[in-house]
């Protein structure tokens, strides 16, 4: 299991995590760069999101659409 892989005379490199599919993987099986992935991404879409979900003049109505339907499904799904 500890060999190189060859595919059709390329090397592919052993790396210990990779992204696939927005999630990261990670060779041991652990999910904490998965994790602080998407709570770093998550952060960034909420201070993008922040101009209007602090702005008084916006509805909390449309503030809580907002939130729903950019930070939320960041969080929960890493999608950038």
């Amino acid at each position: 299991m500890g060999g190189d892989i060859t595919i059709d005379g390329a090397s592919i490199p052993k790396v210990e995590k990779f992204k696939c599919l927005e999630s990261i993987v990670q060779q041991n099986g652990e999910i904490d760069k998965d994790i602080n992935h998407r709570i770093k991404v998550g952060w960034l879409k909420w201070k993008h999101a922040m101009g209007v979900l602090c702005d008084k003049r916006v509805p909390v109505g449309l503030k809580g659409k907002v939130c729903r339907t950019v930070v939320r499904p960041t969080i929960m799904y890493g999608s950038e």
